[in-house]
């Protein structure tokens, strides 16, 4: 039969299963603002009961294991929705860069630089004769061409800083998948005897979300309590080992680019989402079909407007002329040709070369509203519209989609947190209870002590 010792026994298990609570706790409220922490709760049963004549007897209560609250679905969930929230964050910030070269509307815009070089040849029509005039239109000219430029550059200077951040990116998806596989080694370790290395569980957690921001996460655990995680179905990361990412330089020039590859390799990796498709999307995508934009304006201006100059006279007669310099015909080196640079009165405003003959000016300038472009439905000046247009709506569709995933994963964390987050009120709880039932624990202890004590003490003293 159970006797004081046994229920000794029972108040210590008691108190070191209560203090065990009360230390899970503890740690809890230690890392109630730890990014990637979740909250541990410590699995408690009754022990081994021991048989008596009438029947068993409970032995007190054991701690089985501290495990941590983990929804393995809402994770999975939060990695797909986070790797798109990388992609559209991505875009985004480049296509209001892009928005912000252009200016629009804005007194030096390219579209009022445009118009004024428009209004310019009209002024000459009005005045074929006036050197004032013609001087002023080759002022207005080169600073079209000089806006040509400085917009072309920045999108190339703006192309140059994605692949930049292409290779950072890159060299970050390698710190982490490094560090995975290093906590991986550190998970297995600690988890031969069957306990759960929790803090490390969240640790590599946490580097897993940071991950699938930049790219496409798919994660299995292996029977060795090991993450094998894959970008899309390439691993990156198996056991203890990591496979790293590398870059290779292709094309020459403003237009060289950073391919994605696996390190010492040439073998190009695609479909890889995230924030890295975002920048790849916007360094060979986006920007180079603006840098088109403005490549087709260009051509289109000097093509047209030497083909009616050349049929023109200047106030000394010359003909036959370009206004612009027809081997020049992209953004980013249209301009004014040197003869015109050298001599005003060469710009032909007149048809047949008669005094106060403006025909030529008045075709030129009408040039404005000629459908010349997206084969003969715009005109150079709608063409821009429709260029602005365009990146107006790309980059509010990219602000509308990066805000919605913001909220989505947002949603999620917040879901995410109601299971595995730290609620301080709840743990305030928690530690009131067991520091309850840990002094309850304790006077069990006290009590069986004094009744110790009375058969040690007390009992055969009668009759000596």
């Amino acid at each position: 039969m159970a006797g004081l010792f046994d229920g000794l026994e029972i108040g210590k298990r008691a108190l070191a299963t209560h203090q065990l609570w009360l230390n899970t706790i503890g740690h809890n409220i230690s890392n109630v603002n730890t990014p990637g922490y979740t909250r541990q709760r410590v699995a408690i049963s009754t022990t081994f009961p021991l048989e008596t004549p009438i029947g068993q007897m409970g032995t007190g209560v054991k701690a089985d294991e501290i495990r941590s609250l983990r929804d393995l679905f809402l994770n999975q969930q939060y990695r797909q929705e986070n790797k798109s929230l990388g992609q559209w964050t991505s875009l985004e910030k480049t296509l209001s860069q892009i928005e912000a070269l252009f200016t629009e509307p804005n007194d030096d815009s390219l579209g009022d630089l445009l118009d004024d070089f428009w209004a310019g040849w009209s002024d000459l029509a009005n005045n074929p004769e006036s050197v004032a005039a013609r001087t002023a239109l080759k002022e207005q000219t080169n600073l079209l061409t000089t806006g040509f430029h400085r917009i072309y550059n920045h999108l190339n200077e703006l192309r140059q800083s994605v692949d930049n951040d292409v290779v950072l990116t890159v060299q970050k998806v390698n710190e982490l998948s490094d560090e995975i596989a290093s906590i991986n080694q550190q998970v297995a370790r600690a988890e031969l005897g069957g306990q759960n290395a929790n803090d490390l569980r969240d640790r590599r957690d946490y580097l897993i979300d940071q991950l699938s921001e930049y790219v496409d996460v798919n994660v299995i655990e292996q029977k060795n309590n090991t993450a094998t995680v894959m970008i899309g179905a390439l691993t990156i990361v198996d056991g203890t080992s990591s496979f790293k990412l590398g870059t290779k330089k292709m094309g020459a020039g403003l237009m060289v680019s950073s391919d994605i590859v696996w390190a010492g390799t040439s073998k190009e990796i695609k479909n890889i989402n995230g924030q890295l498709k975002g920048l790849v999307d916007t360094r060979d995508d986006v920007i180079p079909k603006y840098l088109d934009f403005l490549d087709n304006m260009a051509e289109a201006l000097v093509t047209n407007v030497n083909a009616l100059h050349q049929t023109g006279y200047g106030l000394n007669g010359s003909t036959g002329l370009n206004y612009f310099d027809s081997l020049n015909t992209s953004a980013a080196d249209i301009q004014l040709s040197a003869t015109i640079e050298l001599d005003v009165n060469r710009i032909a405003a007149s048809q047949g070369g008669e005094v106060g003959d403006n025909v030529n000016a008045l075709a030129i300038a009408d040039l404005k509203d000629t459908v010349l472009m997206m084969r003969g439905t715009a005109s150079i000046n709608e063409y821009y519209v429709s260029l602005i247009g365009t990146l107006g709506v790309e980059t509010g569709k990219a602000e509308n989609l990066k805000e919605n995933y913001e909220l989505l994963v947002e949603q999620l964390e917040n879901a995410r947190q109601s299971v595995q987050g730290v609620s301080l009120d709840e743990e305030m709880i928690q530690m009131i209870k067991f520091q309850h039932a840990y002094d309850a624990a304790a006077r069990v202890i006290t009590t069986m002590d004094e009744a110790l004590g009375t058969i040690i003490q007390g009992m055969g003293v009668v009759g000596r």
